[in-house]
Order: C-alpha cells, then sequence, then structure tokens
C-alpha cells in the first residue's frame, strides 16, 4: 500500500450537521462581533477574548505540534518516549531504529502543542507489513492561543500494547497526523516502534 492509500484513513471522521467554516476570524475579530452584549462580552473576557488584546502570535500557523509522547506507568525509572517533531533526523531515524515498546503493557499518547483553531484531531494510522493494524483518532478540542504564550498537553485515552510472539516480529509503522474539521493539515510525519518482552 502506498502512502497515498492512506488518505482515507488519515481523514478525520465526519461530524454529522458540522459545515466547513471558510473563512477564519482573528481574536480580535471576535472579540469585536456582538459588541453591545454585555454578557456575551463577559464571557469571552472569561476565555481571553477582548478587543485590542493580544493573545499571542498569531503570525504563524494555527497549530504547531512540539512533541509526541508515549507514557506508561511500566516505563524504567527515568526513561522517557518523547519525540521532538522539529528533529526530523530522529524521527527519520527509527525507520531504521525503530523504539521499543514493551509488550502487553498499557500506555497513552501525549502530545505538546499551540493552537488557536478549532475542531483539531489527531490520526494516528498502524501498520505493519503494509497492512492496518489499528488506527486511533481523538479529537484534540477547540483552542485560542495561549495568552502566556505556553504550550497545551493532551492526553490520550489508555490503549495496551499487543503481545505474543507474532506481535514481536517485524516492526510498526506509524503515521501521525493532526486536522481540523475543515480538512486543513497542520502536522504529519511518520515513525516506528516494535514490540519486545522488556523497554
Amino acid at each position: 500500500m502506498s502512502s497515498n492509500d492512506d488518505q482515507d484513513d488519515l481523514k478525520p471522521s465526519a461530524t454529522p450537521g458540522y459545515k466547513p467554516t471558510g473563512a477564519t476570524k482573528t481574536a480580535d475579530e471576535y472579540a469585536k462581533l456582538d459588541a453591545e452584549d454585555e454578557s456575551l462580552a463577559r464571557w469571552k473576557a472569561s476565555l481571553g477574548i477582548t478587543p485590542g488584546v493580544s493573545t499571542g502570535d498569531t503570525s504563524g500557523p494555527r497549530v504547531t505540534v512540539l512533541t509526541l509522547e508515549l507514557d506508561s506507568p511500566t516505563l524504567p525509572p527515568g526513561k522517557k518516549l518523547v519525540f521532538n517533531l522539529k528533529d526530523t533526523a530522529k524521527l527519520a531515524d527509527t525507520k531504521k531504529n525503530p523504539i521499543i515498546i514493551k509488550e502487553g503493557v498499557e500506555y497513552n499518547v501525549r502530545i505538546t502543542f499551540k493552537l488557536a483553531a478549532k475542531g483539531v484531531r489527531y490520526i494516528q494510522l498502524v501498520k505493519r507489513a503494509g497492512i492496518k493494524v489499528d488506527k486511533l483518532e481523538q479529537m484534540l478540542g477547540s483552542y485560542g492561543p495561549h495568552p502566556q504564550g505556553e504550550p497545551y498537553t493532551k492526553n490520550f485515552d489508555v490503549e495496551e500494547s499487543p503481545s505474543g510472539l507474532m506481535a514481536r516480529s517485524g516492526s510498526y509503522n506509524v503515521r501521525s497526523r493532526v486536522v481540523d474539521d475543515d480538512g486543513e493539515v497542520y502536522a504529519d510525519w511518520d515513525w516506528s516502534f516494535k514490540l519486545a518482552k522488556e523497554w
């Protein structure tokens, strides 16, 4: 299967009744909408949306994924499985040297990101020998820029890694993508792992 065959699997699930938004507005434009409605103005202010107040740098992309982490209570003390997505060489190296995940343990995916968008999802497609074996799709949600410019962190549902001799043979190729409900792709990367009896 080619990566073009993955495109359908990497599209976000359709939300019933959702219509693409088209043009987006800045936080300042949203703050000025319905400015005469005091109750709405107070609610917007509680979200950090006020006219003329900058809510961080909005000149870059609306979503920037900083790290992907695999977390498990069974990891040895001090060991972390964190990918810095700016380090493309290290990500590419996982194809030759896949990361090791212990078989049969609970783990979860965690990403750190900066965003000012709505309806953003993380999609992860796992293949082994070119055949899809797993797909994860999790909603990140809708966020404005963090007032102090800090990144957000999202922990996904706990999963259990496969176990057994068949699961341990070979490596798994993963395609990860961050996309919004309108189909705009903000991050798209590949990485690999293999299962073993120990971390």
